[in-house]
């Protein structure tokens, strides 16, 4: 495995700056934003300069680019809002496919028109799932074309909430391009360590094989995430489990300061 964290952990939007303070930090790769570049993360347009920025500030700092963030809320109940972001997602995807990096995450969604990582009690009705689902399938052509495979994260406030949502998702696909991203820290909300190690067993048993990133997020028992090693989740039975699915890509912290980083990249670096 190797271990990364959010770009933007760091302040700046120069990429030489802020790979720099990735490298620095302790880790060897990333999960890359456009607006570590000064642009937006779901920009209209990505130059070509941009593009070469990036490009050199990777290879100068020795970070590997192993994702690009290319969000947008797939379940939106404005179809006009859909068709933005997917236009949106297909400039990143060209991004990814520019820079060599192999993974575009993406945002399954949610009915909350105001937050995309909100929930909203409209989730669980089949229409939502299908808006969700015909999105997909676009966002999937665009991969396909590009060469470049998309991440869905199982996420409690979004419309793939488990393991299970996710697998179901990639059979109605039928896209070897459709892969998971695997936060533990996202499997529930609420946990003792005890259920907490439970439901990540669980999760990283059913979506073996087909998991591209794995997360390293934490929460306390009352629901508050956490820095990796601070919480319930179980990182050394996580890690292991990982290994024994047969995982071995990168492992990538966030939700965490940037005076947090170094420590949590030596603790990660302790399990692999």
């Amino acid at each position: 495995m190797q271990i990364g964290v959010f770009a933007k952990t760091f302040p700046g939007s120069e990429p030489a700056g802020v790979l720099a303070a990735v490298r620095d930090a302790g880790f060897a790769v990333t999960q890359f934003n456009l607006a570590c570049a000064g642009l937006p993360s779901m920009p209209d347009a990505v130059p070509e300069d941009a593009i070469d920025a990036i490009a050199a500030a990777s290879n100068a700092c020795g970070v590997a680019l192993v994702a690009l963030s290319g969000t947008y809320n797939m379940a939106h109940p404005d179809r006009a809002m859909r068709d933005d972001g997917l236009r949106r997602l297909g400039v990143v995807i060209k991004a990814a496919a520019s820079l060599s990096v192999p993974l575009v995450t993406l945002c399954t969604g949610t009915r909350n028109a105001d937050d995309q990582w909100a929930y909203h009690p409209d989730n669980a009705d089949p229409e939502a799932w299908d808006d969700m689902a015909s999105e997909m399938e676009k966002a999937l052509q665009l991969a396909e074309s590009h060469g470049v495979d998309l991440g869905i994260e199982p996420e409690q406030a979004n419309i793939v909430t488990s393991a299970s949502d996710a697998m179901r998702l990639i059979a109605e696909m039928g896209s070897t391009r459709l892969r998971v991203v695997l936060d533990p820290a996202n499997l529930f909300e609420q946990a003792s360590p005890e259920e907490a190690r439970a439901i990540v067993a669980a999760a990283v048993e059913t979506t073996a094989g087909h998991v591209a990133m794995a997360h390293a997020k934490d929460r306390f028992a009352d629901g508050r995430f956490a820095t990796a090693g601070s919480g319930v989740v179980n990182f050394p039975d996580f890690v292991a489990r990982l290994k024994v699915s047969g995982f071995d890509g990168p492992l990538v912290t966030h939700g965490l300061s940037s005076d947090e980083a170094p420590g949590v990249a030596r603790f990660l670096k302790g399990l692999i």
